[in-house]
């Protein structure tokens, strides 16, 4: 059989070459593993298996003693778009431009989808039913995605890729009020971050409870694989999509957030793709990252990933050596914007937030529907918590470091501790390179990024030094980044640099150091309300409302209602500016509710959902249900 090499999908008669192979199989059943994915949502590694005495998983607990389990996987992201951007692409998202939640960003033409790859050796690949990805591009990618979608629709003799994802565990769930015969609220293991009461303990049984809800599902489709005759032959991976559903885990890049359970199993007719290291029953510490999903299914089939994809095949005929490490980030959730990065070795996770001078726990619209959050936000404000409890509610540290072993709910954090300098330095180290050597686009803010790359893709404008000076901007960014006020000189000269994202950072690093260093950098801070790029100009004005005159405050105001509109500059603009407007005090929001009121709320160059979380911001100002 002949099979596309990689500088194949990079030349321009691939897709013709790609058309020529869909007309017909190259693949047949005898030859080929069939392969299924049972995905699961937001929760973490709560699973007996995984020693989780309070868990009740039956199914895949007898999965996992016939499978092997993996110790140490991560998904790229704490929240499902994002994630499942990198898992179908095979590249971070931050290289693509695809790590804000619910974004929609173009992929080159030459990067294609892994289920494209996989119908190209003649697979049956379908999809039951969730996609939700920040990317568009290389489609169709499915022969069918559905709410019907099945492998048994495939022709004869073909082999199959077949993914059911299972939403039973999500998030919303947690919100349930159902009987819960295996989780007994009073002995539910709250985390030390979270406030122990009755609310609390009863959101973490309903957690519990979702996941054993999603633990039946999985093994009705085992059984029906079974049914089926097709066990023998088939490869099996259950994983869930991100992290646990509870607040403080989705959507933050700790280990809570990222770490996901996942088991694979074998069959014996295939037992010579398995990993170097499998073994039945068994488990695993070598750590593996969603972007590592793609090149192992195509090392699963016999053949190497193309050149693009970032991740490493962990089974199969090309199996890869071992990372070290493994990646998280988080970007803007849903309406309010944010950047952190983090790594984890098997013992230690960094994480290095970018933008300290906000709260861990910003108020997002869909996270605040839990009760958890809701009692955790009024218990804070009522005065009644104590460190770790208090601090999702608090400014971040620039940098975090934990110790997974000593610490697993990461609360104490290490990276002042003397003893621990070493560890910081290196994980510090490869965090950087990593971000250098992917072209993390998220150095630049959500609307630059999009102007910068006009008419190309972020992907391809990232990989441009000229048009992209990503080492020069993330230099910037870690200066931003510290507290330290011996820096004052050099960002309030940093602020005329000639490129806007380096000026962008430099007004954040004066923004994180608080009111002495705009006292520091009065003059400029002033002249950049009027930078000729908003995203400048939006960080100037809330150092001006934080720490300005009632004067500074007024113009910065006028200057967010002026880009507010998104029919005037862009949703992505819109955004940013109404994340400023929606956090000022009560008497400012009554002065400018007349202005919102009246303004656009739609950007008719771009999709609905950027122009989504204009609408829920505005209602936010304005007060309204939603």
């Amino acid at each position: 059989m002949t099979l596309l090499s990689a500088r194949c999908l990079l030349s321009a008669a691939c897709p013709v070459i790609v058309i020529a192979l869909l007309t017909g199989p190259l693949a047949s059943a005898d030859e080929f593993p069939n392969i299924l994915w049972i995905t699961t949502e937001d929760h973490g590694p709560h699973l007996g298996a995984y020693g989780d005495s309070y868990a009740h998983t039956p199914n895949m607990d007898a999965l996992a003693e016939r499978g092997l389990r993996y110790e140490v996987a991560w998904s790229d992201a704490p929240v499902c778009a994002p994630a499942r951007t990198a898992i179908i692409t095979g590249v971070p998202p931050t290289s693509t431009g695809g790590q804000h939640m619910r974004s929609d960003v173009r992929l080159p033409e030459f990067l294609l989808k892994y289920p494209v790859l996989l119908r190209e050796s003649g697979y049956y690949v379908t999809n039951n039913r969730k996609e939700d990805y920040n990317v568009s591009g290389t489609e169709p990618v499915w022969d069918e995605s559905s709410r019907n979608a099945h492998y048994r629709s495939r022709d004869d003799g073909q082999p199959f890729f077949a993914i059911f994802n299972l939403h039973e565990s999500h998030e919303a769930r947690i919100r349930d009020r159902t009987d819960l015969p295996h989780h007994d609220p009073e002995l539910a293991p709250v985390p030390p971050y979270h406030p122990d009461t009755p609310v609390v303990r009863r959101d973490w049984a309903q957690y519990y409870h979702s996941i054993s809800e999603v633990d039946r599902e999985v093994g009705r489709r085992l059984d029906e694989l079974e049914d089926a005759g097709l066990a023998d032959d088939t490869i099996v991976f259950v994983y869930s999509d991100h992290g646990g559903g509870m607040p403080r885990s989705k959507r933050w890049p700790y280990n809570s957030g990222l770490q996901v359970p996942l088991i694979v199993y074998f069959p014996e007719k295939y037992s010579h793709l398995a990993p170097s290291d499998y073994e039945p029953g068994g488990s695993t510490r070598r750590p593996v990252a969603f972007v590592d999903l793609a090149p192992t299914l195509l090392s699963l089939i016999g053949r190497e990933s193309p050149e693009w994809m970032q991740g490493r095949a962990f089974a199969g005929s090309h199996e890869k050596e071992p990372r070290d490490h493994v990646f998280g980030f988080r970007g803007r959730m849903d309406e309010r914007y944010d950047m952190v990065r983090s790594v984890r070795d098997d013992r230690y996770i960094y994480i290095r937030n970018y933008k300290p001078d906000l709260i861990y726990g910003q108020h997002l619209a869909y996270m605040f529907i839990t009760q958890t959050t809701q009692e955790w936000h009024d218990l804070y404000h009522q005065g009644k918590l104590v460190p770790p409890e208090t601090r999702f509610w608090e400014p971040k540290p620039p940098e975090e470091l934990y110790d997974l072993k000593t610490d697993p709910h990461e609360v104490t954090n290490l990276v002042d501790s003397p003893d621990h300098q070493q560890i910081r330095h290196e994980l510090r180290t490869v965090l950087r390179t990593e971000i250098l050597d992917s072209r993390d686009a998220g150095f630049l803010s959500e609307a630059e990024m999009h102007r910068r790359a006009g008419d190309d893709t972020i992907y391809e404008m990232a990989r441009d030094p000229d048009r992209y000076p990503l080492e020069k901007i993330h230099e910037t960014a870690e200066l931003a980044t510290g507290r330290d006020l011996s820096a004052l000189p050099r960002l309030r000269e940093t602020l005329s640099a000639e490129d806007p994202a380096v000026r962008y950072w430099a007004a954040r690093g004066i923004l994180n150091r608080g009111r002495h260093a705009f006292r520091f950098a009065t003059d400029a801070v002033r002249e950049a309300l009027y930078d000729d790029n908003p995203s400048v100009q939006l960080v100037a004005a809330q150092i001006l409302i934080d720490y300005g005159s009632v004067g500074d405050s007024r113009n910065a105001i006028d200057v967010l209602l002026e880009l507010a509109p998104p029919d005037q500059t862009s949703a992505f603009v819109s955004v940013a500016a109404l994340n400023i407007l929606a956090d000022l005090d009560e008497t400012e929001l009554a002065a400018i509710r007349p202005v919102i009121e009246a303004m656009p709320v739609e950007d008719p160059n771009l999709p609905s959902r950027p122009n989504d979380y204009v609408h829920r911001l505005v209602s936010d100002i304005l007060g309204e249900e939603r």
